[in-house]
């Protein structure tokens, strides 16, 4: 059985990461890049900074900086999978994506199905690691914004033009609705 953390409110910025299911693409498959943008925008409702980003084919990084003491990570991470999740279906039943739709269905446990769910969209866990030195800051705002242009992926000649990263905002001064401009000397 899993062990569930809770998440410290001892520090305020943690990197943040979710994972589709077995990896597959299904942001890119959906093209549901939009979502994890509306997703960033409930949080700065929520005075919840992003200060960092990038949206993959199958995965998020983010830096989420909390204003506020005992926020839930938990909570916020999860509700946005969650909310996202249902969109990337709704999605896939639109485009007649029958064969993932089976994939993600065939996926879950008996447990999940008697909890009444349907597709298994994100891994289950994510992954929270605490800011906790300036030094560590800027390692992963390196990590994130050189995600697209790193390994495998080859999505972009430079992380500047990756379109799904905070990456430009931090080179060009550009405003992004996203990032708030008091981090731009980060």
């Amino acid at each position: 059985m899993a062990v569930k953390f809770k998440h410290s409110d001892t520090y305020s910025m943690y990197f943040c990461t979710f994972t589709c299911y077995n990896w597959i693409n299904l942001f890119e498959q959906t093209n549901s890049y939009d979502l994890v943008y509306d997703w960033f925008s409930v949080l700065k409702g929520k005075s919840i900074d992003v200060v960092a980003f990038v949206i993959m084919p199958n995965h998020l990084h983010c830096i989420l900086n909390f204003p506020d003491e005992n926020f839930n990570l938990n909570k916020i991470i999860s509700n946005g999978k969650r909310f996202i999740a249902y969109d990337i279906i709704t999605r896939l039943k639109e485009n007649g994506e029958e064969e993932t739709l089976k994939l993600l269905e065939d996926a879950l446990t008996q447990r999940e199905k008697s909890k009444g769910q349907v597709h298994k969209v994100f891994k289950d866990s994510f992954d929270a690691k605490p800011i906790f030195s300036e030094g560590f800051l800027i390692q992963k705002l390196d990590y994130i914004h050189f995600n697209p242009v790193a390994g495998k992926w080859n999505l972009a000649g430079d992380p500047t033009l990756y379109k799904h990263s905070s990456a430009s905002f931090y080179e060009t001064g550009v405003s992004d609705f996203f990032i708030p401009r008091h981090y731009m000397d980060l």
